[in-house]
């Protein structure tokens, strides 16, 4: 390598997560209101750029935590945008590493504002609006990758709360996977799979009929749910 040579010049990393939660059945994303040019008043997914003294695992930690507050998010690593001219407000071509996170928003709490953001909030995947720095794209292929993800047995743990119903656990899939499910017929797979343990213990939610509790065994062997 020459470095000396132009070709090498000129060029960045950004670290991109797409961090998902579920709520009452909905798939929500994490955005942040950027505060500064270019893309201000943009909403834009959870990232920024490399710094030269850091891994890529620490500098995708770091923006999180900076952007957001949140920390010890298990991430996933999705995949690499390197298109030329993906970024055109800003003189450099940037290459953008990306990973999804899932965390339990009832769990956590987000910073709503920073030197670099005006606000944070939970958005319905549905109802996403236009993202800076063409986010959009890099949301959709995180979305493709979480339902890959989210049909194995060990994955929704960041998800549920310690202890939670079936119906609770059945809405988190058709949520994420857009499909619906028998309910006799989940019940029925979930147990077969051998992932969850009876509590022993119900709730009634709502007035309902109470639902027994299941939580999920403390180790679990990675298996195709559906």
């Amino acid at each position: 390598m020459r470095v000396e040579n132009k070709l090498y010049k000129n060029q960045g990393i950004h670290v991109i997560s797409s961090i998902f939660t579920i709520e009452n059945g909905i798939v929500k994303v994490l955005l942040v209101k950027r505060r500064n040019e270019p893309f201000k008043d943009y909403w834009a997914l959870v990232g920024g750029a490399l710094y030269n003294n850091e891994s890529i695992e620490d500098g995708i930690k770091r923006e999180i935590f900076e952007k957001s507050g949140l920390e010890d998010v298990k991430l996933h690593e999705v995949g690499v945008f390197d298109e030329l001219g993906r970024t055109p407000t800003i003189n450099m071509r940037m290459i953008a590493v990306t990973y999804l996170g899932l965390v339990d928003s009832s769990k956590v709490q987000i910073i709503k504002e920073n030197i670099n953001t005006k606000d944070v909030a939970w958005f319905n995947i549905k109802s996403v609006p236009n993202l800076a720095f063409g986010h959009n794209e890099i949301l959709n292929k995180a979305l493709e990758k979480l339902k890959d993800l989210i049909v194995l047995s060990d994955i929704l743990k960041a998800l549920l709360p310690n202890e939670f119903t079936m119906p609770e656990l059945q809405k988190i899939y058709e949520g994420i996977l857009d499909k619906t499910f028998d309910r006799r017929n989940f019940r029925k797979k979930i147990l077969s799979l051998n992932i969850v343990d009876d509590t022993n213990k119900e709730v009634s939610i709502n007035g309902k009929k109470p639902s027994k509790l299941y939580k999920f065994k403390d180790k679990i062997e990675i298996k195709k749910v559906f």
